[in-house]
């Protein structure tokens, strides 16, 4: 049976519950989708969270989307076509990320002035109810992976089109 929508939201809060970043959580909760195993996935995915490295940069939830935006659709042939497809959908992407939330970048969504930014590290933060309190994350993880949802459920639609990494379980 294939996961709902929610399903898969809830799968992706789960795994940022468990402690994983926001991409790790976003795209590992498609692993099956992507034909790779969860800690393939949690791996592959594993640098982008928190801004990219945490550094702030773009939202660590729409990267674990994007990844699986190019699973799905992604080109694997250098021709301008095919990638102007991919951009395309990950530019509609994003327009609906920021018109969701304003901003595409993590400081931002986390509202983070630029002393504290500056005195950010690569040490991630005590996972606590005030940390998960204080920050938009599990809205952006849910809306990423609802997205998500709704690109796995125009791939299943259509015949041809199916995951680039089905079955390349050599990664």
């Amino acid at each position: 049976m294939i996961p709902s929508k929610e399903d898969r939201a809830a799968r992706a809060l789960d795994y940022f519950h468990q402690g994983y970043n926001c991409s790790q959580s976003v795209f590992a909760a498609f692993a099956d989708v992507c034909g790779l195993t969860e800690e393939t996935a949690l791996k592959l995915s594993s640098p982008l969270g928190a801004g990219i490295g945490r550094m702030r940069e773009v939202c660590g939830a729409f990267c674990g989307l994007s990844m699986l935006a190019g699973s799905l659709y992604g080109n694997s042939s250098p021709e301008t076509g095919e990638k102007e497809k991919i951009f395309s959908l990950v530019q509609s992407l994003a327009a609906s990320f920021k018109q969701e939330f304003g901003t595409l970048y993590c400081r931002e969504l986390l509202g983070l002035s630029p002393e504290r930014l500056a005195a950010e590290t690569a040490r991630p933060g005590e996972r606590t109810a005030a940390y998960y309190a204080s920050r938009p994350c599990e809205r952006c993880i849910a809306f990423c992976a609802r997205r998500a949802a709704d690109l796995e459920a125009k791939a299943r639609r259509h015949e041809n089109t199916r995951p680039p990494l089905q079955g390349n379980r050599a990664l």
